[in-house]
């Protein structure tokens, strides 16, 4: 683990945090991602980072190459979320929300790939929701962002493994960060009342199961020991119980009853 250079990004607080102090603290080299400068942390290397910004992406990745001489391992985190009915959302918002959940992460990957191919390995986690496996009601497009994680990760990951590279996707149930607060609702939300109850009603629930979700703690332990697997899986839900059984249901059960169960969660008819 020591000297293993490890970037991610969206690690300025939440998951992202959590996964760079915990590799810090296990002797990874870590540099951490944020959109502004961030007070330097205890051990890791901040740097800044622009997701949807092209320029910015290659001038950091090419500044840990230059310190490090490589990337061993690439933590796609950055992401925010949106919220409200699909109906009303703007062009700009929907944009907005695919740019930095997917494009952005894209960005990252065809950043650091060269590198890792060059030296033959590597490992890029990816990361996906427990919203890249059911479409999410009023986060319809946090979820077409995050199925779209789902679709490009597992098409890279077997075109880069001839050259020694790994992709991992990970898909986080609830937990508890601020990216609750962070959620934007669309302008639309709150100016068109057609789907106003059945908002509220349905937003409460599943801000009340991210507030009692689990710490990000859990995530960064399940990095770290998907990092000491010589042969990791490509998918890793990480979780409580019940949304890990969750995820197993939606394979097995028939569709319609699937729905019935997940529409029956958020307060929906």
């Amino acid at each position: 683990m020591k000297n293993k250079v490890v970037l991610i990004t969206g690690a300025s607080s939440g998951l992202g945090k959590a996964i760079a102090d915990h590799l810090h603290a296990l002797g990874y080299i870590v540099y951490g991602t944020s959109r502004k400068q961030m007070t330097p942390p205890a051990g890791w290397n901040p740097l800044v980072m622009d997701v949807t910004d092209r320029e910015s992406v290659n001038k950091a990745v090419a500044a840990v190459l230059e310190a490090r001489g490589r990337i061993d391992v690439l933590i796609n985190n950055a992401g925010f979320g949106l919220a409200g009915p699909a109906e009303f959302f703007t062009e700009e918002e929907m944009h907005q929300q695919l740019e930095t959940n997917f494009f952005g992460m894209v960005r990252v990957c065809q950043a650091v790939l060269p590198s890792m191919r060059q030296q033959k390995s590597g490992t890029i986690i990816n990361f996906s929701s427990i919203g890249g496996i059911a479409g999410l009601p009023f986060q319809s497009f946090y979820s077409a962002s995050k199925f779209a994680v789902e679709g490009f990760s597992e098409a890279l990951m077997q075109e880069v493994r001839p050259f020694g590279i790994r992709v991992v996707v990970i898909e986080p149930g609830d937990f508890h960060t601020a990216f609750t607060d962070n959620r934007r609702p669309s302008s639309g939300t709150h100016t068109n009342g057609v789907y106003s109850d059945m908002f509220r009603k349905t937003s409460a629930i599943f801000e009340s199961d991210e507030r009692n979700g689990c710490q990000p703690e859990k995530i960064a332990k399940a990095v770290a020991r998907i990092l000491r697997r010589k042969s990791p899986a490509f998918r890793y839900p990480v979780g409580k119980i019940d949304q890990l059984l969750f995820v197993v249901l939606r394979h097995i059960l028939p569709g319609n009853l699937y729905l019935k169960i997940l529409a029956s969660h958020y307060g929906l008819p």
